[in-house]
């Protein structure tokens, strides 16, 4: 069901001892392996699912699901901190590990999407028990925590009502105040399309090749709160659909970036904030 893609081996650069290449090409070795067993353990659930009898159930699907997705969180986090941090020389790990780290997030969102397909997951925000998203990494930069989330599908960016944006991922980062006095304060920032008028689409193909009359376009923005216009709890929870205006940061182009190169852009975007 999911097949892997193999992991290119590193090479030893000029000026390199043998001995720590070959330290870091078992490392690679090994989490390979690790991912191998984690891409088996969702083919082997998914099965499971379809055999059995919970399959009547959405409810336990979605708990078996959620459980095994959270097995593979601090494999997640190990992978993003280790590439993130360059705790090993960067040149040589940082696309290795990313690499392994997208291997894993397309296999659990084809896990999802392949039992949402037998409807036997919901992807819909709205609705109870849904699995419209999952947690792919948490890692350290500087003062902040950055945690990562994928949508399995674009889903609407507020839910409820037409937006015209469609969330593909959401990142949200914990900014801790240097001297603990305050509570950590969280920003929510997403990657989202939306669909525009093609300008070009009816003046042949001699000017541009497009397939339809919209051209869809990539940002990454920030979460702005419109309504409630409180942190309290109770105003969240009397208010039927959360409103927020979507502050575009970062625009990317027409091509969906990974999950990996969308959260490179926000990251430099972040570290430069910090040196403002």
């Amino acid at each position: 069901m999911m097949d892997a893609k193999p992991v290119m081996m590193i090479k030893t650069l000029p000026g390199q001892s043998v001995q720590p290449m070959q330290w870091i090409n078992g490392m690679i070795q090994s989490l390979q392996l690790q991912v191998q067993f984690f891409l088996g353990k969702a083919e082997d659930l998914y099965y499971h699912i379809i055999n059995s009898n919970i399959t009547g159930e959405s409810g336990l699907v979605a708990a078996s699901v959620r459980s095994f997705i959270y097995t593979c969180q601090p494999y997640f986090n190990f992978l993003e901190y280790t590439a993130w941090n360059k705790m090993l020389p960067s040149d040589i790990m940082y696309a290795q590990l990313l690499q392994i780290s997208q291997q894993l997030c397309d296999a659990l969102e084809h896990l999802v999407l392949s039992l949402a397909s037998h409807n036997l997951l919901n992807l819909d925000e709205i609705e109870p028990d849904n699995l419209s998203h999952f947690c792919i990494g948490q890692t350290q930069l500087g003062e902040q925590k950055l945690t990562m989330f994928l949508y399995c599908k674009p889903a609407p960016y507020l839910a409820g009502v037409t937006t015209g944006l469609f969330k593909r991922m959401r990142w949200n980062v914990e900014r801790i105040a240097p001297s603990g006095e305050k509570e950590p304060e969280t920003e929510y920032y997403f990657l989202c399309y939306e669909d525009i008028p093609n300008i070009h689409a009816d003046l042949g193909a001699d000017v541009v090749t497009c397939d339809s009359g919209v051209l869809r376009l990539w940002s990454i923005g920030q979460w702005v709160q419109v309504k409630p216009d409180t942190e309290d709890i109770s105003d969240w929870i009397t208010c039927d659909v959360p409103q927020a205006a979507f502050n575009k940061l970062l625009f990317l182009g027409s091509k969906e970036p990974s999950c990996c190169i969308a959260t490179d852009h926000l990251r430099q975007m972040l570290m430069s904030q910090q040196d403002e």
